[in-house]
């Protein structure tokens, strides 16, 4: 070694929501090349992997002049940091390359494993399963009575969509994933109340990717689709065989806002090319029927529709107060 070469130190990261031991081909290069690999935590994750792999570990919280004194002679030092790195000992270290008195070794800092898309749903999971256990409201909550909140997110969803305001929509998507990850969560416990086998937001999300592959089988599959007419002929032929209905109204949320009922329906007599008279009486349900159904043949939502009336007319009547 040469006694003028300060040497490299290396700052391992990894991220927590990788499982443990599943490092970077460099990282383990790295690892095994070292001259000596330090970690301040008995209890990394990494480090029963590290020694199956025959990398011996040295359990030490250097300061960053003892880090850089032990790297002199060219040595190489890899500290084996936690998935947010180590704020004290890089502040140090960069205080001592400020100062212009220390010869500096080379310092890299090496992600050992990356968060894959989505990574971050898995601390959503975790968030959720401890506020469940501590959280003395959201432990005593059941699917009955969080099935108001699931309407109300919807519809501040829908909101921030017809609004065009992007933070809003962020937060909002945000709210309605609550409520999948917190019903999920509740589901989990197979309460004796709910009567059936218990599931996790894995069975959830695996349900849900089991039905996108086979309602996609000119995506995932030897079907072909060139239009969006085609596939969503793909996506009601895969439906139907999936639910083998009786009727084309089984599946229709009788609870939806009226004016999206009615549309509903329409859609689905239209589909399925039945001919079917609008019913006829006295009051203004029929007439706003009649309308939906009309609205929905000439591809407009009617309840899209009335709620942009509804916000012209909320402006008018502001600026009638003079808030306008």
């Amino acid at each position: 070694m040469n006694a003028e070469d300060p040497g490299r130190i290396v700052l391992l990261t990894a991220s927590h929501r990788v499982a443990p031991g599943l490092l970077s081909w460099p990282a383990w290069q790295t690892l095994h090349a070292a001259d000596r690999v330090l970690c301040a935590d008995p209890d990394h994750p990494q480090l029963p992997y590290l020694r199956e792999a025959g990398v011996t570990v040295e359990h030490s919280a250097p300061t960053a002049q003892e880090l850089v004194d032990a790297c002199a002679g060219g040595r190489s030092v890899v500290v084996l940091t936690g998935g947010e790195g180590n704020q004290p000992l890089t502040d140090g270290l960069a205080r001592l390359a400020g100062s212009g008195r220390v010869q500096m070794p080379d310092l890299e800092l090496l992600p050992g494993s990356y968060d894959l898309p989505g990574a971050r749903l898995l601390d959503l999971v975790q968030v959720m399963d401890r506020i469940r256990i501590e959280c003395p409201w959201t432990s005593q909550k059941t699917h009955e009575g969080l099935a108001k909140y699931a309407i109300e997110e919807a519809y501040e969803l829908v909101e921030a969509i017809e609004d065009g305001d992007r933070d809003e929509l962020r937060e909002e998507l945000g709210d309605v994933l609550l409520q999948v990850v917190f019903h999920a969560r509740i589901a989990e416990e197979g309460r004796p109340e709910d009567g059936e086998e218990p599931f996790s937001v894995d069975d959830v999300a695996a349900t849900l990717v089991e039905k996108l592959i086979h309602r996609h089988p000119h995506v995932f599959g030897d079907e072909s689709a060139e239009t969006p007419e085609d596939v969503h002929a793909h996506w009601l032929r895969t439906k139907a065989i999936e639910k083998q209905r009786d009727s084309v109204t089984d599946g229709v949320p009788l609870g939806q806002p009226g004016l999206a009922l009615a549309a509903k329906l329409a859609g689905r007599v239209r589909t399925a090319g039945l001919d079917v008279p609008l019913p006829t009486g006295d009051g203004i349900g029929y007439e706003l029927l009649a309308l939906a159904v009309r609205a929905e043949r000439d591809g407009v939502d009617p309840e899209a529709a009335l709620r942009a009336a509804g916000r012209a007319y909320r402006d008018a009547i502001r600026a009638a107060e003079g808030n306008g």
